[in-house]
């Protein structure tokens, strides 16, 4: 035959429950025994003994299958009562069983699982009554709720037919938190919580996920609610059933899964998000984008690649947990300030990427770079500093939906790092508390201050003269000086590699832009000609957008004349600039500005080269200028870079010029002015205007160009 009643999985409290039974030597209409996994008899009580026949000597150690008909054993009816055992954790049944003597007797069988605390299955509780006589039969289905029922801790109910419940256990009334009387006649529907999603009752008549008349096979994770409204997380059981009037009804098993529920959702989410952040690792973003890229989905597709700037130097200065902080805070900023749909991931470190699944619908692929660039500026308190952030950003966008992963990733990246290389974006730290700084913060220290002295407009110009052949001062270049109050005197190559490191190169080169131009309004040689000056830029590049706009508006706001305005830039920078750079460099060349390749002859940029870039002067670098007097080979250099000027229409002007010598032999091959010691240190903007009141200079005699010397 067949079960006629099945029960769900079961927890260790069966085992507490079991014990009791096993007990109770007093209940002697019962069968009550043991076995082990297999199904061999371990342990055996009085009233099996009196029910069976067999005494505990002749049985233990033997196969259960001796209770039942033969062809029931054969057909192997036994040991799969144990496999639904095992699996549901909980099994009844009714039928024919057989005692010592060969008669038979009708049986209302009970088999409970064991297992251990870890899981394995450990051996089966059996609770056999013999149901022979009408008066059991009738007693047994009027207590089958109230006795054997109870000793299941998984929760059990008995419905009419239409789905209303007639009756339940003790496991049930404690999982739903409500007691019996208030449980019966309510329909199974009833029992669901609001976010269930079963779209229908709990049983195969009343819940259309179900064939009708079906075996009672798991609902997954239906949601129950209990009498305070609460969800709990069930996976449940139910069978079709007889009622004592030949009519149908159903039995149904609630086993509680809402911890391994959450168990399997926290382990399924740290599997696939980061653990600091809380965004999808790139395992989870990976599953992400392979749903976006599948055939069906629409739109296209942009992965954007993102790297903190500096951020090593949080973790150098502040130590990793600082850093981490950090970057949970950007996580929730991407949280919150992303486009709908755009989804983030944190990588490895630093590096987070973005997965758009319509970039059309966010205005293109250059305005969703740009807006996500925007986002990961901002300032984020950390410690007793301010962390100013921002982030290096490069996009691609999928054309082929058949793309790898990899390769998406990969042209995402070569992107953020060819635009790193064209922005000037830092992450900035900025000291919010007066409290001393450790030793290992100075690099944070004279970052706050040298950002204070730009704010207060504290960052101070010298001018160093530079004079042409007739002795007469032809430009002044501006250069920095940086006294701080708490720190003193600065020297300029520290206070420009602080502001390299962090990211204030940019803005000091405006201060000292914006300085220079108001000074050279004033600026006037004794024959009323006026001088201009040379800023040398390091931070405020050609490739900016806004570089054009930005001289401009300084030269405007000063009231200056372009023309009197030269910028200095090293060699190796105006030699990589590109076709657009170039064209804002021709820009300001049309206004007026004049530009100077500095350090000319360090940077190997070839001829051609310098043919095509829109430079008026060459400074000559005080390398060659330094040797001029000693090695053949510099003073040739030197000669051949005069002679390469004067063919270009170049004027050439030779830095650290420190003696007569040095200036005697520039002169003789033809170097067009100079700059050094020899003729004035760098001066104060007030010592400058004296200086120029004593121009033209009177130099020693110049060496004969024809000399054997030269």
């Amino acid at each position: 035959m067949y079960p006629e009643q099945s029960g769900g999985p079961h927890d260790h409290g069966v085992q507490a429950s079991a014990a009791k039974v096993l007990a109770a030597e007093d209940m002697r209409e019962y069968a009550i025994f043991s076995l082990d996994a297999s199904g061999r008899v371990a342990s055996w009580n009085a009233g099996a003994q009196r029910v069976k026949g067999y005494r505990s000597e002749e049985i233990i150690g033997k196969d259960f299958s001796v209770f039942y008909p033969h062809e029931l054993a054969e057909s192997g009816y036994p040991q799969w009562e144990l496999e639904q055992a095992a699996q549901d954790g909980f099994f009844i049944d009714r039928g024919w069983r057989v005692r010592k003597d060969g008669s038979r007797f009708w049986a209302h069988v009970v088999i409970t699982a064991q297992r251990s605390p870890d899981g394995v299955l450990d051996g089966f509780i059996k609770v056999t009554r013999d149901e022979s006589t009408a008066q059991v039969r009738e007693h047994s289905s009027r207590r089958q709720f109230t006795d054997l029922f109870e000793l299941a801790s998984t929760g059990i109910a008995l419905f009419d037919d239409a789905g209303r419940l007639l009756d339940a256990n003790v496991a049930l009334t404690d999982l739903l938190a409500c007691p019996l009387p208030q449980l019966r006649d309510k329909m199974d529907r009833d029992f669901l919580h609001p976010s269930d999603e079963g779209n229908g009752g709990l049983l195969p008549s009343t819940s259309p996920l179900r064939s009708p008349g079906g075996v009672g096979g798991p609902i997954p994770h239906r949601v129950l609610t209990t009498s305070e409204g609460e969800p709990v997380l069930c996976q449940v059981h139910s069978k079709a059933s007889v009622d004592a009037e030949g009519g149908r009804s159903w039995l149904a098993i609630f086993h509680d899964v809402t911890e391994q529920v959450r168990r399997t959702e926290v382990l399924s989410f740290q599997a696939t998000h980061d653990g600091t952040t809380g965004l999808l690792n790139r395992r989870g973003f990976e599953e992400v984008l392979s749903s976006l890229l599948s055939p069906e989905a629409d739109g296209e597709v942009a992965v954007l690649f993102c790297d903190l700037d500096n951020f090593k130097r949080v973790n150098d200065a502040l130590g990793h947990e600082a850093g981490d902080e950090l970057l949970a805070a950007v996580a929730d900023r991407l949280t919150t300030e992303l486009p709908p749909k755009c989804t983030a991931a944190r990588f490895y470190a630093d590096q987070f990427v973005i997965v758009c699944p319509d970039v059309d619908a966010v205005g293109g692929s250059d305005a969703l770079t740009k807006h996500v660039g925007n986002v990961f500026r901002m300032v984020v308190p950390l410690r007793e500093w301010r962390v100013h952030v921002s982030a290096s950003v490069g996009s691609t966008v999928v054309e082929d939906h058949g793309t790898s992963i990899t390769e998406i990733l990969r042209l995402a990246e070569a992107a953020m790092i060819e635009n790193r290389f064209r922005s000037h974006g830092r992450l900035q730290l900025v000291q919010s508390s007066s409290r001393p700084a450790e030793p290992h913060t100075d690099q944070l220290t004279l970052e706050h201050h040298l950002r204070e002295a730009l704010a207060d407009d504290r960052i101070d110009l010298h001018y160093q003269p530079i004079i042409d052949n007739d002795g007469a001062v032809v430009m002044a270049e501006a250069l920095l000086r940086w006294s701080d109050p708490e720190l003193g005197p600065v020297t300029p190559d520290v206070a420009l590699g602080v502001a390299e490191r962090g990211g204030l190169l940019t803005g000091l080169d405006r201060c000292v832009l914006r300085k220079a131009l108001h000074t050279s309004v004033g600026l006037r040689r004794p024959d009323g000609r006026p001088i201009a000056v040379a800023v040398n830029l390091s931070g405020l590049h050609p490739d900016r957008p806004e570089f054009v706009e930005e001289v401009l508006a300084a030269v405007d706001e000063a009231g200056a004349d372009p023309e009197n305005l030269v910028l200095e830039m090293v060699e190796t920078v105006l030699a990589e600039l590109g076709p657009t750079p170039q064209r804002a460099v021709r820009r300001l060349v049309d206004a007026g500005v004049r530009f100077a390749m500095d350090d000319f002859g360090t940077g190997y940029s070839s001829l051609a080269r310098l043919r095509e870039l829109p430079t008026q002067i060459l400074k000559l670098d005080r390398l060659f200028v330094g040797q001029v007097c000693f090695d053949p080979a510099n003073l040739g250099i030197t000669r051949a870079v005069a002679e390469l000027a004067r063919t270009m229409r170049r004027q050439c002007i030779a830095e650290g010029v420190e003696n007569a010598t040095q200036h005697h032999l520039l002169r003789a091959i033809g170097i067009d002015a100079y700059q050094g010691y020899y003729f004035s240190p760098p001066l104060p903007p007030d010592d400058f205007r004296d200086f120029l009141a004593t121009t033209p200079i009177q130099t020693p005699q110049t060496l004969d160009p024809h000399s054997p010397e030269v």
